[in-house]
């Protein structure tokens, strides 16, 4: 497989998991309602000010990310 017929493959199965990933999150949203809201999600609010910093959360994806692509390469290398 040349060079170019490579990118075009990840391009393809990239695009696969974003669109699959949307369809999930679509039709089954309210299944995710804790998905923001971990315990170690920071979220401070004042009278106009409100500052949202979901910690916990991106640990989470990092994780689960960490270990699809892992397992990704490891079927594909």
């Amino acid at each position: 497989m040349g060079e170019y017929e490579t990118i075009g493959l990840l391009l393809i199965i990239v695009a696969f998991v974003i669109a699959l990933v949307g369809a999930v999150i679509y039709f089954g949203g309210s299944s995710f309602s804790w998905f923001g809201n971990l315990p170690g999600d920071l979220k401070v609010e004042r009278e106009n000010f409100t500052f949202y910093f979901p910690l916990a959360t991106m640990l989470v994806l990092s994780i689960v990310l960490s270990i699809i692509i892992k397992v990704i390469l490891y079927f594909f290398s």
